[in-house]
């Protein structure tokens, strides 16, 4: 069972229809890694936040001097199918699905009164990029003085070298870096 010293959540952030295809055209074997770790928390009682990004009608939260998200032309809108969780790791009974407006977890969403609100202070991260979502929401939480376990093997960026070096040189300095079979071990 979880460890009753700490209270975790497991989020899964951009897994949603419009990101996922990212990963490669062999979709369902790269979704292994996440479902493995959805399963392994949900066994286990551990709460899974599940994080997508998606605007307002109209893209009103989308500034002309953000270079990132100005870029978007549609489809990105909270009811878009492209912001919608994918279909192979679909949030089951009371599982959240938090909707952020910036590349962190934490930006213009209620991910963090979610987390005070269950006592959570230990989250373990997985998702699409690693030089995004995972790096934005790392920083963020560590500065928020969670407790932080990255899967590395349920995190994914386009760019391999970004992946590498974060998980193996940036993201140790404040979290423990596990594969997704490693994590399962300490839950048992």
């Amino acid at each position: 069972m979880q460890n009753q010293e700490h209270k975790t959540a497991l989020l899964v952030m951009d897994l949603q229809n419009g990101i996922v295809q990212h990963l490669g055209d062999n979709l369902e074997e790269a979704l292994v890694p996440y479902e493995k770790a959805i399963k392994a928390a949900r066994e286990h009682s551990i709460p899974v936040i599940f994080v997508r990004v998606g605007f307002s009608k109209g893209y009103p939260e989308i500034s002309p001097n953000n270079k990132a998200f100005s870029a978007i032309s549609g489809a990105m809108t909270v009811n878009d199918e492209a912001t919608q969780i994918h279909k192979l790791v679909q949030p089951e009974g009371n599982e959240p699905v938090v909707t952020k407006y910036r590349v962190s977890a934490f930006a213009g969403s209620n991910l963090e009164m979610i987390l005070r609100a269950q006592q959570i202070d230990t989250l373990v991260l997985s998702g699409i990029s690693t030089g995004g979502v995972v790096l934005s929401t790392l920083r963020e939480a560590a500065d928020k003085d969670f407790k932080i376990n990255v899967l590395a093997d349920a995190c994914f960026d386009r760019d391999q070298e970004v992946h590498k070096v974060l998980m193996e040189k940036i993201f140790p300095r404040q979290a423990d870096v596990l594969t997704v079979d490693t994590w399962i071990d300490t839950l048992n």
